[in-house]
């Protein structure tokens, strides 16, 4: 690592400058929201001058990528929250069957309205489906219970799961698929319908 001294600011303004266009579109594609894109390119921006601009200028692009990369997965899960809303058990239980790839996705499930038209009994009954939910994860087998973890809170890809978890991408997939199955039967027999 260099020091401050070693690196000008008409260095990092000039590596900004190359970069903003493409990481903006980048991020157009990824949202498709000009304003939330170009939110999330300054967020970016501003992060890499304050924490990274005494590091190397060939640091900067990797460094910058992974800023975007956390930048826009941040959003999404900002947008989960704000525009959840309760689907029906019966979108688990359908989800399992065809999870060969992974596509089960827990958290588009398990949206929640934070708009704040969700009236006290709504939300009070989601509390205690939440609970229900994390009480029945914590039932899993390790295994089972690490590779859903990882894959559907942690938004880890199969691959990176897999890498994780030191297995196959096919026992990851093997193991996500049977903790949905066993928490939609779980769920399903506590009378929990979402």
């Amino acid at each position: 690592m260099t020091d401050s001294s070693s690196t000008s600011p008409d260095e990092l303004n000039e590596f900004l400058k190359s970069v903003e266009r493409r990481a903006f579109k980048r991020a157009v594609y990824a949202v498709r929201d000009e304003d939330a894109a170009l939110d999330i390119v300054q967020d970016a921006m501003l992060r890499l001058s304050v924490s990274y601009a005494d590091r190397p200028p060939n640091e900067w692009p990797m460094l910058f990528q992974r800023i975007v990369s956390n930048a826009t997965l941040d959003w999404f899960r900002r947008q989960k929250v704000r525009n959840a809303v309760f689907q029906n058990m019966s979108d688990l239980e359908a989800s399992v069957p065809g999870d060969e790839d992974g596509d089960f996705n827990l958290l588009e499930i398990l949206k929640i309205d934070v708009a704040g038209t969700e009236g006290a009994e709504d939300s009070a009954n989601r509390a205690q489906i939440l609970a229900v939910i994390e009480e029945e994860i914590g039932h899993l087998p390790p295994r089972q219970r690490e590779a859903f973890l990882m894959r559907y809170w942690e938004e880890l890809d199969v691959a990176e799961t897999a890498a994780a978890m030191g297995c196959s991408e096919g026992s990851v997939k093997t193991h996500c698929s049977r903790a949905v199955a066993s928490l939609a039967k779980a769920l399903s027999a506590r009378g929990v319908s979402l």
